[in-house]
């Protein structure tokens, strides 16, 4: 692609998420479920028209390998939402300042991504025979997905976090939703950073598991990227929308089990055995499908929670 639609790209992508941020969002505020619907049905016609121009300007294959890519990455980012919850209640983050927090966690996520791509595609243009590798990685990923019985993630152990409490000044308390203060003369990070910090690092290892599945559709490194970044676009709002009802997808860790084991073997026999893009689109549609309807049918009736991250956390709990 030319070096002018690469910018334009980018300007649109900012252009939207200042929108998001500044015009909609001046003042903190809990978001709706209905807010968040719309912004989610925003987000994916923005993502379908934009997959028609890579039609008209690259031809059906590659609009079809864009479609297949974003299906992919954004089925898979689902399971960040569980992770974003588990964030948000260890911190006791309030819903009101949790969108300002994963709008500039996906700001963060534009940049480590694409070197990621980048990285990946210099790879692959150069040992072709890392396809292989990235298949049998996605395999063996699909499998302890499938096998593992969801243990939680020890947020208190994070290395990362355990880092930036020793080596950075952090406040004991929040000042509202913001990143930074000034204290004492000094500038410290907030509890709000740390949060940041953690969604970032736990984004760049979904990612890992994310990208390599679009090699498995394409090469192209506009359409790898390109549809990695709408999918994750369209995070932020969604997990509004599923954050309350998240506990009731129980098979869906199996079904992008199945989609990555699935993958994983495509790019292994990809020598041996073709599966066009657009068997491996209908593949991937029919089980997210039918475990999503089989998690919501088997969990008909559940109460539901209440919102664990009303209230600010202890002064000792993040201390």
């Amino acid at each position: 692609m030319p070096v002018w639609f690469w910018i334009a790209f980018h300007v649109g992508v900012f252009v939207v998420l200042a929108i998001d941020l500044v015009g909609f969002n001046r003042k903190a505020h809990v978001v709706t479920i209905r807010e968040a619907t719309i912004w989610s049905i925003v987000w994916v016609l923005l993502s379908l028209s934009f997959n028609l121009l890579v039609w008209r300007l690259k031809g059906p294959q590659a609009a079809l390998d864009f479609f297949t890519g974003y299906l992919i990455e954004y089925s898979l980012s689902v399971d960040n939402i569980f992770v974003f919850v588990l964030i948000f209640t260890y911190f006791k983050v309030r819903r009101k300042y949790q969108h300002r927090v994963l709008v500039w966690g996906i700001i963060g996520a534009l940049v480590m991504r694409g070197l990621m791509i980048w990285l990946g595609v210099a790879l692959v243009d150069r040992f072709h025979w890392i396809l292989y590798i990235f298949g049998a990685f996605l395999l063996v990923t699909g499998i302890r997905m499938l096998t593992s019985k969801g243990e939680e993630i020890d947020l208190e152990s994070n290395f990362v976090l355990r880092l930036c409490r020793r080596w950075m000044r952090v406040t004991p308390d929040y000042h509202e939703q913001r990143f930074i203060v000034k204290q004492d003369g000094q500038w410290m990070l907030t509890p709000m950073m740390l949060v940041l910090i953690v969604i970032d690092i736990m984004d760049l290892i979904f990612a890992v598991d994310s990208i390599p599945a679009v090699f498995a559709i394409t090469q192209d490194e506009f359409i790898i990227y390109t549809s990695n970044i709408c999918a994750i676009l369209g995070l932020r709002s969604l997990y509004f929308v599923l954050a309350h009802i998240i506990d009731r997808f129980i098979y869906l860790r199996t079904g992008l089990a199945i989609v990555l084991g699935f993958v994983g073997l495509k790019m292994i026999a990809a020598d041996i055995f073709h599966i066009p893009n657009w068997a491996s689109l209908l593949v991937i549609v029919t089980v997210l499908g039918v475990t999503i309807f089989a998690s919501m049918r088997a969990t008909r009736g559940h109460a539901k929670k209440k919102p664990s991250t009303e209230a600010l956390p202890p002064v000792a709990k993040i201390s």
